[in-house]
């Protein structure tokens, strides 16, 4: 079994406030986990307006896979907020025994 995850980590441009910034969050941790169904969580700068840092895990037995969908998942956040620039990205593979 093998476990990817990616750490996101986005620049809300729009965000004028908490409130703001936690809308727009659950839409796109929402979208990504009835379309990819994928886990998703919001992992980091929860009391910063115009960052925020998501998580995204996703689980199969081949690894190539699972590492697909959770780029797919990155590149679906890109296309569908241009309101929001991703920063910075990093996926690994985790084989479970």
């Amino acid at each position: 079994m093998y476990v990817a995850t990616a750490h996101i980590t986005l620049h809300l441009f729009d965000s004028v406030s908490l409130k703001d910034k936690r809308q727009v969050i659950r839409s796109i941790l929402s979208r990504a986990r009835n379309q990819f169904e994928v886990a998703t969580a919001e992992v980091g700068s929860q009391e910063m307006w115009n960052l925020a840092e998501i998580g995204v895990a996703y689980v199969s037995g081949d690894s190539g896979h699972a590492l697909d969908v959770v780029e797919k998942v990155i590149r679906f956040i890109e296309t569908s907020r241009p309101d929001i620039e991703i920063t910075g990205s990093s996926t690994d593979v985790i084989s479970v025994e």
